[in-house]
């Protein structure tokens, strides 16, 4: 095991036993191995998948770290859900895997399998999940779409108590401002541990204006 990755992991996840760094390890080889199949992440990031794409979705967790009902917005190839997935093992708490792709949803559920994580696929569009997951504490989504359009599709949790964290770069507070046409909400900015030209949004409190 190498100590610097664990210790940066900690730094990032917050205290995360040697089990679950193993497990982010052998994940992050299995991606690698799909990924030549599938396409399940942009090519030019995955140079460096631990720091681009593990550690940026495990930085969530001190976010939300008493939160133990996640839902996951456009799963694709893990990330940030199977990561929180693993995360969550050693907390008792569980997330919600939405994607409609029947290949990368299988790819989910093969991780799922594999590492045994308290984890759900839902291989449905976003918008006909609503009534199937209720009441989330988390909402996340990376790397899915405009924040305006963002706040549509996760409007149905959160009206009713959700809260979201959205990872965003450098062109957010534009997202923002477009956003508030249309929406009123509590939003917390958050700087990105891993990427300084990136933010994580913490949106609560969603009404319509």
């Amino acid at each position: 095991m190498s100590a610097d990755l664990f210790n940066r992991l900690c730094d990032v996840a917050g205290p995360v036993s040697r089990e679950t760094f193993v497990r982010l390890e052998r994940f992050e080889s299995q991606f690698l191995k799909w990924n030549r199949s599938i396409n399940l992440a942009a090519p030019s990031t995955l140079g460096n998948v631990w720091q681009r794409h593990i550690l940026d979705s495990a930085q969530l967790m001190p976010l939300a770290s008493n939160a133990l009902r996640w839902l996951d917005l456009g799963s694709g190839g893990g990330f940030p859900g199977l990561v929180v997935a693993c995360l969550l093992k050693e907390r008792g708490g569980s997330i919600d895997l939405v994607e409609s792709n029947r290949k990368k949803a299988g790819f989910l559920q093969s991780m799922i399998g594999e590492f045994e994580l308290p984890a759900h696929v839902v291989a449905r569009r976003i918008e006909e999940v609503a009534t199937l997951v209720t009441s989330p504490q988390i909402v996340t989504a990376r790397a899915l779409a405009p924040l305006p359009v963002l706040l549509d599709l996760t409007a149905p949790w959160l009206t009713t108590g959700s809260r979201a964290l959205f990872h965003k770069g450098r062109d957010y507070r534009t997202e923002v401002e477009e956003s508030t046409h249309r929406w009123a909400f509590d939003l917390v900015e958050h700087q990105s541990k891993v990427d300084p030209q990136s933010v994580i949004l913490e949106i609560g409190g969603l009404k319509r204006v």
